[in-house]
């Protein structure tokens, strides 16, 4: 499982990187345009997100090849994940918006490209749930206070012990 994780993650990785760094250096007019209602709509629930679209679209750029590399090279492949599909979603809505195509060639491409996105999300959104076959901490201080006797462990310390830590 180490090896297709090793062949995986940086297969998974490389349309971020290579997408990232080619909005860094050239964010498209057409993506920036396209950026606007999705910028429009989260700036009304977040201001701070309220920026001007070439620099949001270059922001995302830069945070879809930091974390597509650290993803790539296993580092915090969790959080990379996470990140990865955080910026996904809106640059989805954003670029690949087949609903309001009125072409039904143009339609159909961008619905290719949406679901295309939509399956990478996927891919995403398993990766971060991937504990490598580890149990996780959330179930190791379950399983540790349930077996340990009422009252006499704290979440830390049950924690330390299934894990192999310090004992009393």
């Amino acid at each position: 499982m180490a090896v297709l994780r090793k062949l995986a993650r940086p297969l998974l990785a490389a349309p971020f990187v290579t997408g990232g760094l080619r909005t860094l250096r050239r964010p498209d007019t057409a993506l920036t345009e396209a950026a606007q209602p999705v910028i429009r709509a989260v700036g009304d629930r977040i201001p701070a997100l309220a920026v001007d679209p070439p620099r949001l679209v270059r922001a995302t750029g830069a945070i879809q090849v930091t974390a597509g590399l650290l993803f790539a090279t296993g580092r915090a492949p969790r959080l990379a994940a996470l990140t990865l599909a955080a910026t996904l979603v809106p640059a989805s809505l954003a670029t690949h918006a087949y609903w309001t195509e009125e072409d039904p060639q143009e339609r159909a491409r961008q619905r290719a490209h949406f679901l295309t996105d939509l399956s990478a999300l996927g891919g995403l959104l398993i990766a971060a749930a991937d504990t490598h076959g580890k149990p996780s901490l959330a179930h190791c201080s379950r399983h540790a206070l349930r077996r340990s006797p009422a009252g006499l462990l704290s979440p830390g310390t049950a924690l330390a012990r299934v894990r192999g830590g310090a004992r009393r």
